[in-house]
């Protein structure tokens, strides 16, 4: 497998829309993943990149104790976050170190007061150390990203995720990670009213953050997503998601993309994504273990829950799945173009043409392309920011109208 992905609890602090993972498996704060669990997970389908999502992961109790485990056990770690707790997770990490590199946690506290990233307050609290010494903290290392959930500027992006703020704190803390010397990944979903410029005018002013790397994907209408749109929110999921025709549409100028901005992937994908080339889905490759188990058949769809990673392989009939020369084995994968299935299959080779790895190699190894220069905060910060939030300037024109 190439990167298993572990929910240690599908718990959230939002509810964005799109996602229908915390309502798939309505739970409470009790009901999650041990810290044994996840990290006996990681060892036994032996990926060597392990994506912590959730839910809400920096929810998770033993979070820090997790990463920890998993990067002594040389993975690649990812922590899929909504950025919402992350400045907090930070400054953790800085109080850990206040007494072993006291000059260096000041010139960094220094630095952050002055960006407006750390307020007096917050920065007396990290120089009074570590309420607990002996919890691990997330720290900076070379095998580590944040990675955080972006699905567009500031209006939009607290329209989908369903609560003003959200943006702003997500900049605060991509900012905040860079001064301190963290990796910074964002992840992206495109939907069908998704203004791909406006995708754009994001990766520029994410280039000029000194992002290091941006995942992106076609939004898919699963099963528990679409349930939750019409449920909760009495929205047509047709209105909101992709079909395969859209989604090339969509990624038409990937490879333009690919040159401009610093993409995790293969573009062997990218190519499928625009349209130019066609996959079968791998979603065995990338498994995903969760409180109930390892989900089947993959991250989106659930047709049942397996108590080993070998069980999963066996006891699923993969030949029922995925899209096969234009050809859908199961309706539910008719419109799913998504990495989770479809990335594994380039990465590994499994339809590869050509001068494919050549192409893989360059991409992933080569020079990495440089900010643009062109990001600017008065275009980015277009919602709440500049009074044009997707829900204060409703009250601020209902207000008007009644007055």
């Amino acid at each position: 497998p190439r990167a298993p992905t572990s929910l240690s609890s599908p718990t959230c602090n939002l509810t964005c829309t799109g996602c229908g993972r915390i309502r798939e498996y309505s739970t409470s704060l009790k009901d999650m993943m041990s810290l044994e669990d996840c990290l006996a997970a990681a060892n036994e389908c032996n990926a060597p990149m392990v994506s912590i999502c959730g839910g809400e992961p920096l929810i998770y109790p033993h979070i820090e104790a997790l990463v920890k485990g998993l990067l002594e056990q040389g993975r690649i770690v990812y922590i899929c976050t909504n950025a919402m707790f992350m400045r907090k997770k930070m400054r953790d990490w800085m109080a850990s170190q206040i007494q072993s590199r006291p000059d260096f946690v000041n010139q960094k506290i220094d630095k952050l007061i002055k960006a407006g990233l750390l307020s007096e307050k917050e920065a007396a609290e990290v120089r009074k150390g570590p309420k607990d010494p002996a919890k691990p903290t997330i720290a900076p290392h070379k095998w580590l990203y944040w990675n955080v959930h972006l699905d567009g500027l500031e209006r939009i992006h607290d329209l989908i995720v369903e609560r003003e703020g959200v943006f702003k704190e997500c900049i605060l803390a991509i900012k905040m990670a860079k001064i301190l010397g963290y990796q910074v990944a964002t992840n992206t979903t495109v939907y069908k009213e998704t203004d791909m410029r406006e995708i754009e005018q994001m990766f520029d002013y994410l280039a000029d953050l000194g992002v290091d790397g941006h995942t992106i994907t076609p939004g898919y209408d699963y099963d528990a997503a679409k349930k939750d749109m019409i449920k909760r929110l009495n929205l047509r999921p047709e209105d909101f998601f992709l079909t395969r025709k859209m989604t090339t549409e969509k990624f038409k100028d990937i490879d333009k993309w690919m040159k401009r901005y610093p993409f995790f992937g293969t573009p062997v994908y990218f190519e499928f994504l625009a349209g130019k080339r066609d996959l079968t889905c791998s979603a065995w490759a990338i498994p995903t273990r969760n409180i109930r188990g390892w989900k089947g058949p993959c991250y989106l769809m659930t047709d049942g829950h397996y108590s080993s990673y070998a069980e999963l392989l066996q006891k699923t009939d993969w030949e029922r799945y995925g899209v096969v020369n234009g050809v859908a084995r199961d309706p539910r994968c008719e419109n799913c173009m998504v990495h989770c299935g479809y990335e594994p299959t380039a990465t590994l080779g499994l339809q590869a043409r050509r001068g494919d790895t050549w192409k893989t190699i360059k991409f992933n190894f080569g020079p990495r392309p440089r900010p643009t220069g062109r990001g600017s905060e008065t275009i980015v910060f277009n919602g709440v920011s500049s009074g044009n939030g997707h829900l204060t300037a409703k009250r601020a024109e209902a207000a008007a109208q009644a007055s």
